[in-house]
Formats: C-alpha cells, sequence, structure tokens
C-alpha cells in the first residue's frame, strides 16, 4: 500500500493557478508556534538565517485508510506521500544548495505526523496545524474535502523571516522537490 501512496496514477486533475498564493511573497513569518515531530515547537518567525523550504500539504495517506471521497478527482490533492519521498530523497541536495532546513506542513496532528515520519523515514520535521492557523493568519489557500478544510499544496521559500519566493500551484508532487532544488540552485 506504500507504493500506492507514493505512485500517482495517470490522469490526474492539474490545479489552476486561482492567485491564492499571490500575496504571500514578501510576507513575515508571523510569531506562531507550532508542534513538529522532532520534539518541541517551531517558531515560524524564528527559523534562522538563510533559507528555510516549507512545504504545505493537503493530507498524508496511511496505508489501509481510505481517503476521502473523489480525493483523485480534487485537482492537486493526490500525491502528498509522493511528495514526502522527493523531499526526503533530495533532502542532502537541498541543503547543500542553501537550503537552512526543511520542514513539512499540514492541518494532520503531531502524532498522525510522527508515524508518517517514521514509516517514510523522513529527515526532517512535519509541523503541525490542525487549527489552520496559518490559514487565518497568512491567508494560505484551502480547500474541503471529506467535511473538513485541508491546505491545499505549496512551497514557501522563507529567508530571513520573509517569504522570498512561493511554489503554487503545485504540480506533479512527486517532481516538485526537483523543481525547488532547481530553484535553490539558480537563486544561491
Amino acid at each position: 500500500m506504500d507504493d500506492d501512496l507514493a505512485r500517482l496514477p495517470q490522469g490526474l486533475p492539474v490545479p489552476e493557478d486561482d492567485g491564492g498564493a499571490a500575496h504571500l511573497p514578501g510576507l513575515a513569518l508571523p510569531p506562531v508556534a507550532l508542534i513538529g515531530t522532532g520534539g518541541g515547537e517551531v517558531r515560524l518567525d524564528r527559523l534562522g538565517a538563510g533559507r528555510t523550504v516549507v512545504y504545505v500539504y493537503p493530507l498524508t495517506g496511511r496505508p489501509g485508510t481510505e481517503q476521502p471521497e473523489g480525493w483523485d478527482g480534487i485537482p492537486g490533492a493526490r500525491g502528498c506521500t509522493a511528495e514526502a519521498c522527493a523531499f526526503r530523497d533530495h533532502h542532502r541536495e537541498l541543503l547543500a544548495a542553501g537550503a537552512a532546513g526543511v520542514f513539512g506542513l499540514s492541518s494532520q496532528d503531531t502524532a498522525y505526523q510522527r508515524e508518517v515520519t517514521e514509516r517514510l523515514h523522513l529527515p526532517f520535521s512535519m509541523l503541525a496545524d490542525p487549527e489552520l492557523t496559518l490559514a487565518r493568519v497568512m491567508g494560505l489557500p484551502t480547500f474541503a474535502a471529506g467535511g473538513r478544510s485541508l491546505y491545499k499544496r505549496l512551497t514557501m521559500i522563507v529567508r530571513d523571516g520573509a517569504v522570498e519566493h512561493v511554489f503554487y500551484p503545485v504540480f506533479p508532487p512527486d517532481r516538485h522537490a526537483a523543481e525547488v532544488l532547481d530553484w535553490l540552485r539558480h537563486h544561491a
């Protein structure tokens, strides 16, 4: 089942740029602390000097657990496991290209994310925002599925406390880490 989650089926609908992230470049990250799978809180306004990659995703699947009804038909929804694996596989290269750190972020709780981090052997921390605080404070785009609000997939390059660049929409998610790596290399 992990292999099924890590592979993207053919014919997934491509998300369109609805302008939901156009306001983010230049925006300072708020003084919000989120619980990370690495233990403790991570203050977004204190990520440190240099660049940090924060990729935001809707919902990581778990073997034996059904995704929300119609998941594969929602543009940009499918592919969270594949995206996490790609960031895992490119992690060292991202750091070598100038990223001071990498974080995944979703509305899933820390216990759920901890299981994902262990199962997928992720070398970076996942941040839990179950209250969708960043949707409220920063205006991060969301969508509804399975009776709940979830983040739309996007990646922020944070530099010295502010959003330097945003990738939105992200598609296909399994190749996105390579896209981020290419951007870092060209903006060293």
